[in-house]
């Protein structure tokens, strides 16, 4: 993973944008990675909140267009926008609380990205947008659906219809981030809000998020699934049947 790393240490996996050279602009191959280490971060037992942040002086500066100006009309919406649907799903759903420092710009797909979050933090020098319709394409990441419901409909039509980029200040005024900090301390701060975590339960922590999920419509088939799973798992009758599968026989789970 050339142009992502991840770094896990005291409960808090850090996975960092790394193409400074482009202003971290995303790629087929850089999206292809996320969707990989998404599941390298979900299956971590000692990785209890993710922080996301861009190396150099941007964020993410949304899809390189190097990257997919040359694809067919197929195969732009067949990979591009579907893998990058993938790849960002796998991210807004991971059980861990998400915080994305926007150590930079975040414009198109970097706002995308950073909608994944739970919690975006903003230095005050960035800039915060959604250009891709001024390319004559369309915020293809979830950046109307998803964007849409945890920001508002309206301030996306600002953005994605009208052409406006915000400041940190204004972003925050309208709930596009969170919280602000001086230009260069924003993984300071994420570090101090992540280690808040030390003191909530992290199975209730899990549990919430995913229930926000639910009611926001981001995944409640898989939520659904996955509490009636846990309560059948915890059962003993799982057990039971287990062991009459082992020795080839049915399960008689009325046994007392």
């Amino acid at each position: 993973m050339s142009f992502l790393r991840l770094e896990i240490a005291e409960g808090i996996a850090h996975l960092t944008l790394v193409r400074p050279e482009r202003l971290n602009a995303l790629t087929q191959e850089m999206m292809d990675d996320l969707l990989t280490v998404c599941r390298q971060i979900e299956r971590a037992e000692d990785a209890h909140v993710v922080i996301l942040s861009g190396e150099g002086r941007a964020f993410c500066a949304g899809g390189d267009i190097d990257a997919w100006s040359d694809l067919s009309a197929q195969d732009f919406s067949r990979h591009w926008l579907r893998d990058g649907h993938q790849a960002l799903d796998a991210l807004a759903r991971l059980r861990q609380p998400v915080i994305a420092v926007l150590n930079g710009h975040a414009l198109g797909g970097g706002l995308e990205l950073a909608a994944c979050a739970d919690l975006r933090i903003a230095e005050e020098h960035i800039r915060i947008g959604q250009p891709e319709p001024g390319l004559g394409v369309i915020p293809g990441w979830s950046g109307t659906q998803r964007a849409a419901r945890r920001f508002g409909a309206q301030v996306l039509r600002r953005m994605a219809l009208f052409g406006e980029i915000f400041t940190a200040q204004q972003a925050l005024e309208i709930g596009l981030v969170d919280q602000l900090a001086p230009s260069g301390d924003g993984l300071t701060q994420a570090r101090a809000l992540a280690g808040t975590l030390r003191h909530r339960g992290p199975v209730a922590t899990e549990l919430a998020k995913m229930m926000i999920n639910a009611a926001e419509g981001e995944e409640r088939e898989r939520v659904i699934d996955a509490f009636a799973g846990r309560i059948a798992a915890s059962q003993p009758e799982l057990q039971r049947g287990l062991d009459a599968f082992k020795v080839r026989r049915k399960p008689d789970f009325w046994e007392r």
